[in-house]
């Protein structure tokens, strides 16, 4: 009678931790994933690099696409979903480096134009000079 006794009991408890664990994996399944903070992150550090680079004035499409992506990566964490706003801040982080290359490209091309000014001036200058006897 006693082993019988026991063997329900073990049985019990058998079920009962089947019954707890399965519980605690719908429950770690239902809860929220995290948000990618560190994608957002490394997003807004390069908006606001190219911001502070003068993308606005020579890359400004390219810094508006970094801008609308981050905002719909926001909206996509609010959402809870977290795997389309990864995706978006890194969009956003993508168009915002363009956003900085072009700005950097097109300041090197200024310089350059203004060297190639200053440097015709220069042998036009030369050039008077020879000529002077």
């Amino acid at each position: 009678m006693k082993r019988h006794w026991i063997r329900q009991a073990a049985e019990r408890i058998g079920l009962f931790t089947t019954v707890l664990l399965a519980s605690l994996t719908l429950v770690a399944c239902a809860s929220a994933p995290l948000p990618p903070t560190e994608s957002l992150n490394m997003a807004r550090e390069s908006i606001a690099t190219a911001e502070q680079a003068e993308a606005r004035r020579y890359a400004g499409a390219e810094l508006e696409e970094a801008n609308r992506h981050l905002t719909e990566a926001d909206k996509a964490v609010a959402a809870e979903r977290m795997a389309e706003a990864d995706r978006l801040a890194r969009q956003a982080r993508v168009a915002a480096e363009l956003a900085i290359a072009r700005t950097e490209a097109a300041k090197a091309a200024a310089i350059n134009r203004e060297m190639g000014r200053g440097a015709e001036a220069l042998d036009e200058e030369m050039q008077r000079q020879g000529e002077q006897p």
